[in-house]
């Protein structure tokens, strides 16, 4: 069946779009992300490339900013979600987003996920701030 193989013609060029895209988004951190995957779900890295990337970040209808926006929320409010909290926190800033715009849309995320989670999500972007404070200095 063509959906379940990810190296069907079709899957590789929907693979190699998401991976166009995931590169413009996300840099090295998405790239990361899919080669820890490599050794145990290569399925599953194909299809956060091909699908939540190429299918999902690609649509017409949200830019970029606010496409992070969205996902700094949903991540915030699911909780425990904090290590792909961190390479979206590295993706808004990536595409625009000033660190008062997240810090502010993670506070705001209290009001509908409670503060615990709030404090999560706003600790990560403290680490993901000074990580791209030390690089800049290096």
């Amino acid at each position: 069946m063509t959906q379940h193989d990810v190296d069907s013609p079709e899957n590789l060029a929907r693979r190699k779009h998401g991976l166009d895209v995931l590169s413009r988004i996300d840099g090295h951190q998405g790239e990361a992300v899919l080669d820890s995957l490599a050794d145990i779900n290569p399925a599953l890295g194909h299809h956060v490339a091909a699908f939540a990337f190429g299918d999902m970040y690609d649509r017409p209808g949200l830019d970029p900013r606010s496409r992070q926006l969205v996902t700094l929320g949903v991540l915030t409010a699911l909780g425990g979600c904090e290590p792909q909290l961190k390479v979206h926190i590295g993706a808004a800033l990536n595409v625009g987003l000033s660190r008062e715009e997240i810090t502010e849309a993670l506070m705001h995320s209290a009001v509908y996920a409670g503060f615990p989670r709030a404090l999560n999500a706003t600790f990560a972007a403290r680490e993901v701030f000074a990580a791209r404070d030390a690089e800049a200095a290096a």
